[in-house]
C-alpha cells in the first residue's frame, strides 16, 4: 500500500506547488564530517527535494549526537547516512537494539579497511605485506624525520579505527620499526601526493570507499586472514586499559555501510522513510562522490548531478 502511493504521489507530482506545501514531507538529516556521510547526505536531501519535492535539511553533527536525537524521535535528526559496522557497533546495540528507536536500512554497501603504500613503492621495493615494513631497509625508506622509524599514518584523532590500528602496529611487532602517527585525514591524503613526487616511502591506514582510491595509485598491504579469536579490540569507552587489554592480530572484517533512521519518521514522513529503507548503494559510486567533492565540485551539485544521470536507479529506491 505504501508503495502505491508512493508511486501516485511521485507520479502526479502531489508535493510539488503552492497549494500542496503544507503536505511536503519533511526530513533532518544528520551531516558527519568525513567526505562520504556528506555526499550520502546531500544525495538524500536532493531525492526528497527534486524527485518527491519535499523538504530536507542538513544538520551537522558526530556519530553520538546523530544517534541520541534519532533515538529520541522527535525529528531534530532523523537520519544517520553512513553507518559503518561493526566500528559504530555500541551505537547501534543501543539504540537499534536496545531502545528498538532506530531502524537500519537492508541494504548495505560494503567497506574495507586495511593499511596501504603507493604502487610505485610497492613494486620498487616488493613490499606486499604489511610485514614488509619491518624490514630495516625499508623502514629507512619510510623515516621523514630523521628519527630511526619509518612512520605510518593510523587515522586522525578521535577515530576507533586509529585506535584498533595504534594495537595493530604493536601486535604486528612494528613499533621498533614504524611510528604510528594521528593526524587529520587531509594531512595524509597530501603526504600521499608528497610521497609519489618525491619517490619515498609511506604507509598509511587506507579504506573504501575513498576518494584516494580515484587520486592515486595505492596498493592494500597484506594482512593475515580476519579471526576473530585473534581480533580483540577495545576502546576508551569499553575499559581504561582499553590498549593493554587489547589483541589485534588480523585484518578487519568486511564492514556493512548502511543508513540508520528514526523509526519515528515512518509516522512523520512515511513516503521518505521508505524511500531511505530502499536505497543501495556501492562503495565505487560512493567513492567517486567522494573523489568529486574533495577536488572542489560542491556536495549539493554532485548529487544533483548524479541523480539527473540515474533516475532508473532512483526510481528503484521511489518504488517506480
Amino acid at each position: 500500500m505504501k508503495s502505491f502511493i508512493l508511486k501516485s504521489i511521485v507520479a502526479t507530482g502531489i508535493f510539488v506547488g503552492a497549494s500542496s506545501a503544507a503536505m511536503a514531507e519533511q526530513v533532518n538529516i544528520g551531516a558527519p564530517a568525513w567526505t562520504g556521510a556528506q555526499a550520502i547526505a546531500h544525495l538524500i536531501k536532493e531525492v526528497v527535494e527534486s524527485r518527491m519535492g519535499g523538504q530536507a535539511t542538513l544538520v551537522p553533527g558526530n556519530n553520538a549526537t546523530i544517534f541520541q536525537a534519532m533515538d529520541q524521535g522527535k525529528g531534530d535528526i532523523d537520519v544517520h547516512p553512513d553507518v559503518w559496522l561493526p566500528n559504530q557497533q555500541a551505537f547501534t546495540d543501543k539504540y537499534v537494539k536496545g531502545t528498538g528507536n532506530v531502524a537500519l536500512s537492508d541494504k548495505p554497501y560494503e567497506g574495507k579497511q586495511s593499511f596501504c603504500v603507493t604502487k610505485d613503492f610497492s613494486e620498487k621495493h616488493g613490499v606486499t605485506s604489511i610485514f614488509d615494513l619491518a624490514r630495516p631497509e625499508i623502514s629507512k625508506l619510510m623515516d621523514s624525520d630523521g628519527n630511526g622509524k619509518g612512520e605510518i599514518w593510523i587515522g586522525a584523532p578521535g577515530w576507533a579505527s586509529a585506535n584498533v590500528n595504534e594495537v595493530k602496529v604493536r601486535d604486528y611487532g612494528l613499533l621498533p620499526f614504524m611510528e604510528p602517527v594521528r593526524a587529520d585525514q587531509a594531512v595524509m591524503t597530501t603526504t600521499v601526493g608528497e610521497s609519489i613526487k618525491n619517490g619515498i616511502g609511506y604507509a598509511f591506514y587506507c579504506y573504501s570507499p575513498h576518494a584516494i582510491w580515484f587520486q592515486y595509485d595505492i596498493v592494500r598491504l597484506e594482512e593475515p586472514a580476519f579471526d576473530p579469536e585473534k581480533y580483540i579490540a577495545l576502546q576508551p569507552s569499553d575499559d581504561p586499559d582499553w590498549y593493554d587489554k587489547s589483541k589485534v592480530m588480523t585484518e578487519d572484517a568486511l564492514k556493512k555501510v548502511q543508513i540508520a533512521y528514526s523509526k519515528s519518521l515512518k509516522d512523520r514522513s512515511p513516503a521518505i522513510a521508505e524511500m531511505i529503507a530502499n536505497i543501495h548503494l556501492d562503495g565505487e559510486t560512493v567513492s567517486d562522490f567522494a573523489f568529486q567533492i574533495e577536488g572542489g565540485k560542491p556536495a549539493d551539485q554532485v548529487a544533483k548531478e548524479w541523480v539527473a544521470k540515474n533516475s532508473d536507479r532512483v526510481d528503484s529506491w521511489l518504488g517506480l
